[in-house]
């Protein structure tokens, strides 16, 4: 299952660093984030339960770039 997400992020390095975050989350199988466009795409593994699977990577992100917003 595939998901899109609006963040607020105020450079395209944090960008990047959110997007290896929420790569590195137990459940996800693949995610991007789109600077201009201010939209993070994730694909969730199989019989993840995608809300659950987005509060581990919103935590994991804030960790890396903590002035960072993802919108569930």
């Amino acid at each position: 299952m595939k998901k899109s997400y609006k963040i607020d992020v105020d450079c395209a390095n944090c960008a990047n660093k959110m997007e290896d975050a929420a790569k590195n989350t137990a459940g996800v199988k693949d995610c991007t984030v789109n600077f201009m466009t201010l939209k993070m795409n994730v694909e969730f593994k199989e019989g993840q339960e995608a809300k659950a699977v987005m509060k581990e990577v919103r935590t994991n992100c804030k960790k890396v770039e903590d002035d960072c917003e993802i919108f569930l």
